[in-house]
């Protein structure tokens, strides 16, 4: 048995790149398979949260002719952020990252976007706000995740079209795309299950940033709740490594994303064009529009909907989309 390597989408801007992994210990399990039903799907999703991080282990990206050495941290995670010396150009990109076990090189190939010069960045949260997961009630938002594999999971009527449209908002040339960043409270565990998931949807390719990655079966009862601090952290670093682009922020009102939100507009206060939070309830919750009234004093534009077909119609009205 050998280690496993993943890697996770990276990101760069004229400056940096910033691309990142996890090691994993050999383990004769295998991976989670996307077509198992039932009780096989649970069984998958079950060793995704008991799998074994690998510490301190030695990790090489080779990068521009250069092998640039790491280590893995205590939880088997790893991050270079490294300058981009050469201007490679534009879209995504492949990288390249090995590990070496008993001498022998184990390498995984991913990719990482250097948007195309623009004019804006979106950045989604996942969990009701694209993907159907009943948030708000633990007990069923377990059920499906353990019983219902990626292909069972469902989007929301016209959230595709709306993200595809949000996608190329702006771009003459139909290859390029605007940066597109799905930031959510799961955990590093759910990366495979959400990039599939959002292929299969033909949702927008995007950078994840996730939560620290869980080792235990109790982590997976209370996967996506807990402190929201990191999604903060997480939307401000973006905005600050692209500080030139107009952003569209996109989230749920069944935990925090408005407030969220609205902190992060404080904080940039020219940088955020629109705010987009689903309602998941029967009815709007006052707290969030009383924040979202407060966002439109800020001068930005702001939409709080049922469906995403009210959610196309306020971004074209406000020139987002054509």
């Amino acid at each position: 048995m050998k280690p496993i390597l993943k890697l996770y989408r990276g990101y760069a801007n004229d400056q940096e790149l910033i691309v990142m992994g996890h090691v994993f210990k050999p383990t004769s399990k295998k991976d989670y398979d996307f077509q198992k039903k039932n009780f096989k799907n649970a069984t998958s999703v079950i060793r995704m949260f008991r799998i074994k991080t690998h510490a301190n282990a030695d990790v090489f990206l080779e990068h521009s002719g250069e092998k640039i050495h790491t280590k893995t941290l205590d939880d088997g995670y790893f991050k270079f952020c490294i300058p981009l010396k050469e201007k490679s150009g534009y879209g995504w990109i492949d990288y390249n990252v090995s590990i070496l076990y008993n001498e022998e090189k184990i390498s995984e190939t991913a990719s990482y976007i250097r948007p195309h010069k623009g004019n804006f960045g979106f950045i989604s949260d996942i969990d009701d706000t694209f993907l159907v997961s009943h948030t708000k009630n633990p007990l069923k938002k377990l059920y499906i995740l353990l019983f219902k594999n990626v292909y069972s999971r469902k989007v929301f009527e016209d959230v595709v079209p709306h993200y595809q449209a949000l996608s190329s908002a702006g771009k003459k040339n139909s290859t390029e795309q605007n940066a597109f960043f799905y930031v959510s409270s799961s955990e590093w565990n759910l990366y495979r299950f959400i990039t599939q998931f959002a292929e299969i949807n033909q949702l927008p390719k995007a950078v994840l940033l996730l939560k620290n990655i869980k080792t235990s079966l109790i982590d997976l009862f209370i996967t996506g709740r807990g402190d929201h601090n990191h999604k903060f952290e997480k939307i401000k670093h973006i905005l600050e490594f692209y500080p030139d682009l107009q952003y569209t922020l996109l989230g749920d009102d069944s935990q925090h994303d408005p407030y969220l939100y609205e902190n992060i507009c404080k904080i940039f206060p020219v940088n955020v064009k629109a705010v987009y939070i689903r309602q998941t309830g029967s009815s709007k919750k006052e707290k969030a529009e009383a924040t979202l009234k407060n966002l439109e004093s800020l001068n930005v534009q702001v939409c709080y909907f049922r469906k995403s077909s009210e959610a196309i119609a306020h971004s074209k009205k406000i020139g987002l989309i054509s």
